[in-house]
């Protein structure tokens, strides 16, 4: 007689179809090879630039190819060990977008530089140092991954990040001129020597970080209903006081630093993470109404929100006015020389439009590579926010939707600023373009951001490791007692 086999039922059975398991995809490879692409394009749009401008192709191109794709090769090895399970697109995204403009910013240095020839004096070309704060950036953000192992661990200090949050966005306008000086109208920069900063930037992440800890513990309150007017449920006015105070943070930004950028992203964002949190439409509404009601007070008591709104009405008629539309107007020229394809890469004359390689790229951009150039940027924008919704959407805890849904927006929200006031569609902000500007704050607060979102679709697409139930053992079948089950007597009806 056979010996029965001990592995074919009993607990060895569940042990070995689990280890059998196939391991849940990381796809960095997909990253890799996505990275390989972006580092392709750069290389040929820097190589088009050099043909266009130069009429040659010099070692330049070479040094600034290898100084991307290193950069980048070491952030997908950090990603790989310290996120393994992060979105595959977040990161090839940023690198396309951040090597378009270093392309740019490369290119408005070289007819900066022949301008400057032809007048006789130098200039200090601007690509250098912003491959200087990559370079930084990209150690913030692998020091936020090494750091930051669950994105949670973030609401234990949500009211320190509140605090600090305040502090920076309210520096710059009570320090003294010599160190907060005005720049371009708005007064939002720390400068120390050579070095300056935009704290600001970094107030808004410490910001959103508090409000979506905030908003998740206290969700059952703005979930009350108050008084209903008109049919609408109206929230209870002692539930107001995170509306209230975001607006009047944004009011005093607008008022005393003369920042509308940063004053529209901050409210907006959090009246966004509001709704999503509670999801009354009536919170929107309400903000907005204040919004609204705090510029019509700020257009009617401080003249440069005139300027502002005067600019965007007819850029043409204040053309010759001091701060007047003249940006506005060589970008729209811009814009309309490119037309639908562009003018081709180093063909073009982004160098008359003031401030084309921080506020005014994206003008750049739409008049070398055209509506369908800037639209496909845009396109890249908007995959990167979608993969960062997906990520919020995904993820199993509640903060982690609202502070990734938070940081997503914020980060659309931005360039739907940025171009909607290049292309005269709203006031224009001065805020930069993610990735794309020249500059280093924006650079090192927007890679913060990335990291973050990085580590929420770690979290969300990361596989489950609680113990499985395991099977309740079993004799074989051969060792089984034999057991006599009684049959049930049944009445029989007489």
């Amino acid at each position: 007689m056979s010996t029965p086999v001990q592995g074919a039922v009993g607990p060895a059975t569940g042990q070995n179809s689990a280890a059998t398991e196939p391991a849940a995809p990381t796809r960095r490879g997909t990253e890799l090879l996505l990275l390989g692409f972006a580092a392709f394009v750069v290389s040929a749009a820097l190589m088009l630039v050099e043909a266009n401008q130069e009429q040659q192709l010099t070692l330049r191109i070479v040094w600034y190819g290898l100084a991307f794709l290193g950069l980048f090769a070491v952030a997908h090895v950090a990603v790989r060990k310290f996120a393994p399970y992060a979105d595959p697109l977040i990161l090839p995204c940023v690198a396309l977008l951040n090597g378009l403009g270093l392309v740019m910013i490369y290119r408005i240095d070289l007819a900066m530089t022949e301008k400057a020839l032809r007048a006789g004096r130098e200039i200090n070309n601007d690509v250098p140092k912003q491959i200087l704060w990559t370079t930084v950036a990209l150690a913030l953000f692998l020091a936020v991954l090494i750091v930051i192992k669950d994105h949670r661990t973030l609401t234990k200090y949500s009211y320190t990040f509140g605090l600090v949050g305040l502090f920076l966005l309210a520096l710059p306008a009570v320090l003294p001129s010599f160190i907060a000086p005005t720049i371009n109208g708005a007064k939002i920069w720390l400068k120390v020597g050579p070095f300056s900063l935009q704290p600001g930037e970094f107030a808004k992440i410490l910001l959103l970080v508090f409000f979506a800890a905030f908003l998740v513990s206290k969700r059952d309150l703005f979930m009350a209903a108050g008084r209903r007017v008109l049919g609408v449920d109206l929230p209870r006015a002692r539930d107001l006081g995170p509306v209230v105070f975001a607006w009047a943070v944004s009011l005093g930004v607008l008022v005393f630093q003369k920042d509308l950028g940063t004053s529209l992203l901050f409210f907006g964002t959090i009246l966004v993470m509001l709704y999503v949190a509670t999801e009354r439409a009536v919170w929107v509404v309400l903000g907005l109404t204040l919004f609204v009601g705090g510029a019509i007070i700020a257009y009617n008591l401080f003249t440069h929100v005139q300027q502002r709104v005067a600019n965007w009405f007819d850029p043409l008629a204040t053309y010759a006015d001091a701060g007047g539309g003249y940006q506005i107007a060589q970008a729209l020229f811009g814009l309309g020389t490119g037309g639908i394809g562009g003018t081709g890469l180093g063909a073009g004359r982004p160098e008359l439009v003031p401030l084309a390689n921080t506020d005014f790229i994206a003008a750049a951009i739409g008049e070398e590579l055209g509506f369908i150039g800037l639209a496909a940027l845009l396109l890249v924008y908007t995959v990167l926010a979608l993969r960062g919704m997906r990520s919020a959407l995904a993820v199993r805890d509640t903060f982690g939707k609202l502070l990734g849904g938070g940081l997503s927006f914020l980060l659309i929200m931005q360039v739907f600023v940025v171009v909607g006031g290049v292309t005269k569609l709203i006031p224009m902000t001065g805020i930069t373009a993610p990735f794309l500007s020249y500059g280093g704050s924006s650079l090192l607060a927007n890679y913060v951001l990335i990291a973050l979102l990085l580590r929420i679709s770690d979290a969300a697409r990361r596989p489950q490791t609680g113990a499985r139930p395991r099977p309740v053992p079993q004799a074989p079948i051969a060792e089984a007692h034999t057991v006599m089950v009684q049959r049930p007597q049944v009445e029989r009806p007489e």
